[in-house]
């Protein structure tokens, strides 16, 4: 990492592709851990980036001109239409950003895990290998920060470079999996629902059930599960298209890809969208998938979700909102022309 850090800072000096930082980005209270600590944390995050080489493709649900049934994967509008996409060259975290390292960023700072999200949010961030649950703004400032304390061009990805990630540089795959396809035991489901099909490249409903009787949790089917649980995809990145939706940069407009433009497409410049699923505030944009299963399908690699990005829901009783956590996680970009070494 030393051999490129002053070209890294001067590209990032001179460059917003793909990159929304924070006005504010925390303070790092180095009494809180140690320079070596710090150091190490930084070469594991380094360490699992996956290099993606830029280029053209496809973008939005290519089903009816180019997937093997010639029929949409995605029925709502907000996929579509099918447009091009040059994207520059871009580095991701090979693994959703684990609690392990959200709790690290959160000791750096002298910051404690939020309260006001539940119980079943305080247990599911007690497994260090499983996703960090947050809402946007926690998830942008987390990549700020990490920018600032690896000096590397780090950010939020794209709408655009999530997908062609997902894709494995915008091949024509279904599904983040290692070969595109759902793929499941043939076990039988029990009539008192404790046993069914396991999934063998993507999460099914009895893997979490499974997983949350190992940890002792009362999560049932909404368990998340380590973050390297199944396989990459071809590209080489995990858990794209299941265990939780993920932040990207891009405010939501629905008729987006009506008028994105070419070259790096950022999303709209200004929020532009807001309705009951987003608690009638602009929404930011969600890709992947919360609980996939092989029986219904998982996150298509091609659908985007949106929510608001404080991560609150109006409430079914009409009594204010409520916040929604365990569902939401994220990843960072590098947003550098070069391998990260």
């Amino acid at each position: 990492m030393n051999s490129l850090k002053s070209g890294v800072v001067v590209f990032f000096l001179f460059s917003a592709t793909g990159c929304e930082q924070s006005s504010e980005l925390p303070n790092t209270v180095l009494e809180n851990v140690s320079s070596r600590e710090l150091k190490e944390f930084i070469g594991r995050i380094t360490n699992n980036l996956v290099f993606v080489e830029g280029g053209e493709f496809l973008m939005g649900d290519y089903g009816v001109k180019y997937g093997p049934e010639r029929l949409p994967y995605d029925s709502d509008k907000d996929s579509k239409p099918l447009h091009r996409v040059v994207l520059s060259n871009y580095s991701i975290g090979k693994f959703k950003i684990t609690n392990q390292e959200y709790q690290f960023y959160l000791k750096s700072n002298g910051l404690e895990l939020r309260q006001d999200a539940g119980e079943k949010f305080t247990i599911i961030s007690e497994a260090p290998n499983t996703p960090a649950h947050l809402d946007w703004f926690e998830a942008d400032k987390y990549c700020a920060w990490l920018a600032n304390v690896s000096e590397l061009p780090l950010g939020l990805p794209t709408e655009a470079q999530w997908e062609y990630a997902a894709r494995s540089r915008g091949k024509f795959l279904m599904v983040a999996t290692d070969d595109g396809t759902y793929k499941a035991t043939n076990d039988d489901v029990t009539e008192d629902w404790k046993d069914g099909p396991k999934g063998i490249n993507i999460s099914s409903s009895w893997d979490r059930e499974i997983f949350a009787k190992k940890m002792g949790w009362n999560t049932g089917t909404l368990t998340p599960l380590p973050v390297d649980r199944f396989p990459p995809n071809p590209l080489g990145i995990y858990s794209m298209s299941d265990n939780g939706f993920e932040w990207v940069k891009d405010w939501y407009d629905p008729t987006y890809y009506q008028y994105s433009p070419l070259k790096d497409p950022q999303g709209p410049m200004v929020p532009v969208y807001k309705d009951p699923s987003s608690n009638y505030k602009y929404a930011k944009v969600l890709r992947g998938k919360d609980y996939a299963d092989p029986q219904w399908g998982g996150g298509v690699n091609v659908h985007r979700s949106y929510r608001s990005p404080d991560a609150t829901m109006a409430s079914l009783s009409n009594r204010g909102e409520r916040l929604v956590l365990g569902d939401k996680t994220a990843r960072c970009v590098v947003n550098y022309p070069l391998p990260v070494q």
